[in-house]
C-alpha cells in the first residue's frame, strides 16, 4: 500500500536537496566568487554541513573551489542553462501569462519584439470587446510610436527622453500616439543575462484605456511581465522594485 507520507530516510534526503539548493541560489548575477563564510551567512548553514555539501556538488562539476578556498558556481550549471534555454518555447511561456492578463483586464494583450528599424506582433491575444484594438501576429508596425515600439527603444539603449524615463520606471504609456482611437501600456520582458526578449502591450480603445485603468491594471502588467522574465531565465527584480515604486507613490 502506497504512503501518504515519506519516511524518516526520504525526509532527510529531501532536507539534505533543499540545504544543496541553497547553497546554489546564494549566488547573485553580480557575485564574485564567495567564501566559505560568505556562503555560511547567506545559507544560515553551519561551515561542516557547507564542507560536505560542497564536496558533493562539486563532484558534480555543480561548484568549483577555486585555489584560494573561495566558491564559485561550476561549469554543469551553464551546461543545464543550456539546456533549459533549448528546451523553451517562447509561446508556451509567454500565451497563458498573457491570457491571464487579457481575462484579468479584460482588453487585449500583444508581445511585440524588435527587427531592426520596426517591430512585430509575436503573440496576440484578443479581447472579448466587439469594439478592440485590431493587431494580429505577424503584423509589423513603427518603433518611434506607441508605447510598445518605444519601451522597445528604451531597453534597446536609446537615449534622451522619454527613454531614460521609460528605462527608470520599467513602463510606458501611449494615448492616441499611433491612432488617436487607441492606447496602451507596455512592460518589458527579458531573458539570460538580461537580454531584452520583448516587450508586453496591454492595449484598446482610448475610451476604455483611461487614468482608472491604468491604475487598476498597471501591477497585472507588471506582474505578467515579472513572470514572464522569470521563467525566461532572467532576473526580474528590477521590474519587481519598480512596481513597488508605483505603489508607493500611489500611497502618498
Amino acid at each position: 500500500m502506497p504512503q501518504d507520507k515519506p519516511g524518516p530516510k526520504e525526509s532527510e534526503g529531501v532536507a539534505v536537496l533543499d540545504r544543496a539548493c541553497s547553497i546554489l541560489f546564494a549566488f547573485g548575477p553580480d557575485d564574485a566568487p564567495l567564501t566559505l563564510a560568505e556562503l555560511a551567512a547567506r545559507t544560515g548553514l553551519y561551515k561542516s554541513t557547507l564542507l560536505r555539501l560542497a564536496g558533493s556538488l562539486i563532484q558534480h562539476r555543480l561548484l568549483l573551489r577555486l585555489d584560494d578556498g573561495r566558491y564559485q558556481l561550476g561549469p554543469a550549471t551553464f551546461m543545464l542553462g543550456a539546456l533549459y534555454q533549448r528546451s523553451l518555447k517562447l509561446g508556451d511561456i509567454l500565451v497563458p501569462l498573457m491570457q491571464e492578463l487579457a481575462q484579468a483586464s479584460g482588453e487585449s494583450v500583444s508581445f511585440y519584439v524588435r527587427d531592426e528599424a520596426v517591430r512585430v506582433c509575436l503573440h496576440r491575444v484578443d479581447s472579448t470587446h466587439a469594439v478592440r484594438f485590431h493587431v494580429r501576429e505577424g503584423d509589423v508596425l513603427p518603433l518611434e510610436t506607441g508605447s510598445g515600439g518605444r519601451a522597445l527603444l528604451a531597453f534597446g539603449g536609446a537615449v534622451g527622453e522619454p527613454y531614460e524615463q521609460i528605462r527608470e520606471d520599467f513602463y510606458c504609456v501611449s494615448v492616441g500616439e499611433r491612432d488617436r482611437e487607441t492606447a496602451g501600456m507596455s512592460a518589458p520582458v527579458f531573458g539570460v543575462r538580461d537580454a531584452l526578449r520583448g516587450v508586453l502591450t496591454l492595449a484598446g480603445p482610448a475610451s476604455r484605456i483611461d487614468s482608472a485603468f491604468i491604475e487598476s491594471n498597471l501591477g497585472a502588467l507588471f506582474d505578467c511581465a515579472s513572470r514572464a522574465t522569470d521563467a525566461l531565465g532572467g532576473d526580474s527584480r528590477g521590474l519587481r522594485t519598480a512596481w513597488r515604486r508605483v505603489l508607493d507613490r500611489q500611497s502618498r
